[in-house]
């Protein structure tokens, strides 16, 4: 799915290691390569050459594929993998003969096989297929080998769906599209939960936050939001709940509708981009009483987090510009002048007891804008 719009390429398996070849001349190969970079569970990546299964013709790859590579290092070695056990030489053999034969050609190069700045990678398929292809597009050959050089790092984490199905809360700032990439990492496939206060947060915040979940979808896959619109319940905590409390109270309404969101998209988990201590709903005694009102797990890959390793992994994933322009989301309408640090679940309940809890729930639920991304 992610090559789709980038050409026709052939994607396949041979002993741990998968091959993503082009079909025709118009794939997009450097597409094709940022985009791997961004599947989770891919842990390395490296550009191959094929070439005939023959000493000299591997020899000659390695001089034409690596060549800019082999001028610049000092030291280097030849790494073979023999999948084939009918080819004549061993493995050692043909890196010994490689590396001579390099050694030779290029002056600057001296054999290290510890710590050398470059590995030459040879491997020698049972079953390849061409790379740069010179008959028929697919044409599959038993007698092909790769060249290649060290493998750059990828997403790493594991495959999607491999851990489950999560809700995370999106908002507009800077942590929980960090957190939703983080537990993405772990192959959580994943539904977004925002919730919208028109008029007092603007359309301009709603597109922002929509603008965000498109920037992880790279690395998520296609994701859908579920917008909450959440004014008449922040209007109602106003009137009804002491100030101090308010924060409190409406993160539990965030819990509450978000559970009852990811029961019906079937997630297992409920993911928050909450850092222990950044701010006054986020201390420990806060977190306690929000999350006491929801039976599903609740996620919280930042909360350990300094802010600034948030901001590096935000720069990384390409979600921090957009997460500081200056659009304010529902969390900052009503904020409380004195907001209490250490709530205990007792007052918080007995503050609760004015609400029509089910009531403000289900009008919020059965408006709810699900928008595709």
């Amino acid at each position: 799915r992610r090559l789709n719009h980038l050409g026709q390429f052939r994607v396949y398996t041979r002993q741990s290691t998968t091959y993503v070849e082009p079909m025709n001349d118009d794939c997009d190969m450097d597409g094709a390569w940022e985009a791997m970079k961004k599947v989770f569970g891919v842990v390395g990546l490296s550009r191959a050459r094929s070439c005939e299964k023959d000493k000299d013709a591997i020899l000659a790859c390695a001089k034409e594929f690596l060549d800019d590579q082999l001028r610049a290092a000092r030291t280097f070695k030849v790494e073979t993998k023999r999948a084939d056990k009918t080819f004549p030489m061993t493995s050692i053999q043909l890196s010994q003969y490689v590396g001579g034969e390099l050694h030779e050609a290029y002056d600057n190069l001296e054999v290290d096989v510890h710590h050398p700045e470059l590995t030459v990678y040879v491997e020698l398929s049972y079953y390849s297929v061409y790379v740069h292809t010179q008959p028929q597009p697919g044409e599959v050959r038993e007698d092909a080998a790769y060249v290649h050089g060290p493998a750059e790092s990828a997403a790493g984490g594991l495959p999607l769906g491999m851990g489950g199905s999560a809700l995370s809360l999106l908002s507009g700032g800077i942590d929980s599209p960090v957190a939703s990439w983080m537990i993405a990492k772990r192959g959580v496939a994943l539904d977004m939960v925002h919730f919208f206060s028109y008029p007092y947060t603007s359309l301009e915040a709603k597109e922002k936050v929509l603008e965000l979940a498109r920037l992880l979808t790279p690395w998520t896959g296609r994701l859908t939001v579920h917008v909450v619109p959440f004014t008449a319940i922040q209007e109602e905590l106003r009137r009804s709940c002491p100030e101090e409390l308010f924060t409190v109270i409406m993160r539990r309404f965030m819990m509450r509708i978000a559970q009852e969101v990811a029961r019906r998209c079937g997630a297992k988990a409920l993911v928050t981009g909450e850092c222990l201590g950044q701010v006054a709903s986020q201390t420990m005694d806060a977190m306690l009483v929000t999350g006491a009102v929801v039976d599903l797990p609740i996620l919280r890959p930042v909360v350990g987090m300094d802010k600034e390793e948030i901001v590096q992994i935000a720069r990384k994933i390409g979600t921090f510009e957009t997460s500081i322009l200056p659009y304010e989301d529902c969390c900052t309408v009503f904020t409380p002048r004195h907001p209490r640090l250490r709530p205990l679940p007792g007052e918080v309940e007995f503050a609760e007891e004015k609400l029509d809890i089910q009531a403000l729930i289900q009008a919020a639920v059965d408006s709810i804008e699900r928008v595709q991304v």
